[in-house]
């Protein structure tokens, strides 16, 4: 007789080349998929409305697959140190098979799951890094230390052979009459809507909800003649449809990281000329950041609370709140900041270039603390994932890891770089449409336009900010030096 076998899904929301789901299957068909609603997640302060509506549409989709192959996706609400052992034990479940993660309350509380299911005599099987390419430990220095640069992180991931994707499941042993009634005193409970976990969100997504929305996404960005072939320029454009939009799909894992991978090393193998090539291997660097921002979490999980840099441990931001209210409205007076404020709060998205606009302003024009701006992000992002958030943060801040430590961008020369016309700004500062393309781009809005459409004077001066900045930046640095 088949054990029965409990698989829990976190941000794995998917049944294709999921490593763990996998290796449950290959054991015995008889496999029960669960997912926990965590108070401690859903209750924070810093979740976006738009990430649970992406969720729980992953959620509905997933059930409905497990429901295709004869299985069932069991919802639970509630700690999952209590939820998870308590239905491993009403189905008589031999093991209950899960994924690691790299950020600190995961490994809490995945610590205390397994205890759990220890003192109930249920097996954990855990050991399976299913979001990552390369597992934490296996890209190392030559001293067997974890890197904190990303160059050379890069040069070694890259060289390490990368696991094929494993397919998924093809048909469940459903559950015996006395196990399906065992699941009522298990503590399951129908999927929430968004409003039953009391969040409100009405916007269009920037992708689809689900694991087949997210594998036409990556089939259609890396066709031969698809934005991954100039990817290299394109993703610097915000007005340009020029990157993949795969980030929440793979923050919950609606979609296998080794799915993607191989779809970009097909594309590569394809490619006529060097720099499609090139375009490519840009993507796939992109890829790596992702790997590096997770590896880094994982060894040093103390970043989740401040910053890597010891001068920046006590560095005297001036933390105004009304000036960061303005930069969360996008009312600076700084079009390509504002614009990018404004696409991030009505679709709960930013483009990436944007976002290292935005954070800069924030950090070395309004001297404003990144874990503010971090935050933020955090409560508005559809892809907000606490690796690659802090990291980036981090990286525009200066005080992450980074070889160069002072990086400032001056917004006037971004929008004339990668927003030339105007386009993109034009798009979220509808009352500025109007104005010719200079004003737009070097931010010099005439007062009177300002006064007629009701947008902000510039709530500081750049040139100043920036001198500023750099005056604190220095005496900070040779105090802890």
């Amino acid at each position: 007789m088949a054990e029965q076998l409990l698989f829990w899904h976190r941000r794995d929301l998917r049944l294709a080349d999921n490593l763990g789901l996998a290796a449950a299957y290959q054991r015995s068909p008889k496999v029960v998929g669960v997912f926990c609603l965590d108070p401690a997640i859903l209750q924070r302060d810093d979740v976006a409305p738009a990430r649970v509506h992406y969720m729980l549409g992953c959620l509905q989709e997933l059930q409905h697959r497990y429901g295709e192959a004869g299985g069932q996706l069991l919802i639970l609400q509630g700690r999952p140190q209590q939820q998870i052992p308590a239905l491993a034990a009403a189905l008589g479940a031999a093991a209950v098979y899960w994924h690691r993660d790299v950020e600190p309350y995961s490994r809490q509380r995945d610590q205390a799951v397994a205890e759990a299911l220890k003192e109930k005599g249920i097996e954990m099987c855990t050991t399976f890094w299913d979001q990552l390419l390369q597992s934490p430990g296996q890209v190392l220095t030559g001293g067997g230390t974890p890197y904190t640069v990303y160059t050379p992180f890069w040069r070694k991931w890259v060289q390490l052979p990368k696991a094929e994707p494993v397919p998924a499941p093809e048909s469940f042993e459903g559950l015996s009459d006395r196990e399906q009634t065992a699941l009522e005193q298990g503590g399951t409970v129908a999927l929430p809507s968004l409003q039953d976990l009391g969040f409100e969100w009405s916007s269009p997504l920037p992708l689809a909800a689900g694991e087949w929305a997210a594998q036409r996404r990556l089939e259609e960005f890396c066709r031969e003649d698809r934005a991954i072939a100039q990817y290299g320029e394109a993703r610097n454009l915000p007005c340009e449809d020029g990157t993949s939009r795969l980030s929440a799909a793979l923050k919950f894992g609606a979609i296998g990281i080794r799915t993607v991978w191989a779809m970009a090393e097909a594309a590569y193998s394809r490619c006529r000329s060097d720099e499609t090539r090139q375009n490519i291997r840009a993507w796939q660097q992109e890829l790596a950041w992702r790997e590096f921002y997770q590896h880094v979490m994982y060894f040093f999980p103390e970043l989740a609370e401040g910053p890597y840099r010891p001068q920046w441990q006590y560095f005297p931001w001036v933390n105004d709140k009304q000036q960061f209210q303005a930069w969360c409205q996008g009312r600076t007076g700084y079009p390509i900041v504002d614009a990018a404020m404004r696409q991030l709060n009505q679709t709960g998205w930013m483009h990436n270039r944007c976002r290292m606009i935005v954070a800069s302003f924030l950090t070395k024009d309004l001297i404003i603390d990144w874990r503010w701006g971090e935050k933020y992000f955090m409560q508005r992002l559809v892809d907000g994932d606490l690796a690659a958030n802090n990291g980036g943060w981090q990286w525009s801040a200066s005080s992450g890891m980074d070889p160069k430590p002072l990086r400032i961008f001056n917004p006037a020369s971004q929008a004339k770089k990668f927003d030339p016309e105007a386009e993109y700004i034009r798009q979220w500062l509808p009352e500025l449409r109007h104005l010719d393309t200079a004003p737009l781009v070097t931010g010099q809005i005439p007062e009177e336009d300002c006064d007629r459409n009701g947008y902000p004077r510039p709530i500081v001066d750049h040139k100043r900010q920036q001198a500023i900045f750099k005056d604190k930046y220095k005496a900070e640095k040779a105090a802890t030096t």
